[in-house]
């Protein structure tokens, strides 16, 4: 088996999927519409699952030819060829939750990037510190998680009262929504980092795929 596939323009990192648990995603951003159709086309000859992150309709339309089978979530901005039948463990949960309706679409990203590796998620939106009875009437979902992703924009708060709640690892998910001095997720990302909460791990600005991979990899641990 070759390690990786020379392409010219890039090379297929095909060993990711034994070497790392996960196969190799595709970050389409930065990429020509032929070169994300290409890349798509030759991963398909393997067997695993296929994601492209951060993809427009565009690249979705010109992979769709090469590869028929292939969705497109506009939401999440993500191509997804369904390739493996994946069984969750349905006592393993990870909960994706956001702070408000504009953090969405990055916890959309996580939410399907842990599905596709084969792990249960349930969702809860809207439930930021500005109305945080809404947060407190899912004590029950929350409690049950075994890994849980917050997404949140503007001072990032969520993630610590969270934090504060929960004996399992919290992934804090910053990201670019808010007023000027949120400077696109800066001050969220700040705020995460400064968390008095302990057990809080948190990723990139509207870095959706990378909390997702890293909750499907604490979910898969015994």
């Amino acid at each position: 088996m070759k390690l990786f596939e020379e392409m010219g323009f890039a090379k297929i990192d095909h060993h990711r999927a034994d070497r790392c648990g996960a196969p190799e995603a595709v970050f389409c951003e930065g990429k020509t519409i032929e070169q994300i159709a290409q890349i798509v086309q030759k991963m398909n000859e393997k067997p695993h699952n296929i994601l492209a992150t951060r993809a427009s309709h565009e690249m979705f339309e010109a992979v769709q030819k090469l590869v028929p089978e292939a969705e497109y979530h506009e939401l999440a901005r993500l191509i997804i060829v369904r390739k493996e039948t994946l069984t969750p463990d349905p006592d393993r949960v990870i909960l994706v939750m956001t702070a408000g309706t504009s953090d969405i679409p990055v916890a959309e990203e996580a939410a399907l990037t842990a599905e596709l590796m084969g792990h249960k998620v349930e969702r809860v939106f809207d439930v930021g510190v500005a109305g945080i009875h809404r947060l407190f009437a899912q004590e029950e979902k929350i409690r049950a998680a075994n890994v849980l992703i917050v997404a949140a924009g503007m001072e990032g708060a969520l993630a610590s009262v969270v934090g504060g709640l929960v004996n399992k690892p919290v992934i804090a998910l910053p990201t670019s929504v808010g007023y000027g001095a949120s400077f696109e997720g800066l001050a969220a990302l700040l705020g995460m980092l400064n968390s008095c909460a302990a057990g809080i791990a948190v990723v990139n600005i509207d870095n959706g795929f990378g909390a997702g991979r890293l909750a499907g990899m604490m979910n898969s641990m015994r």
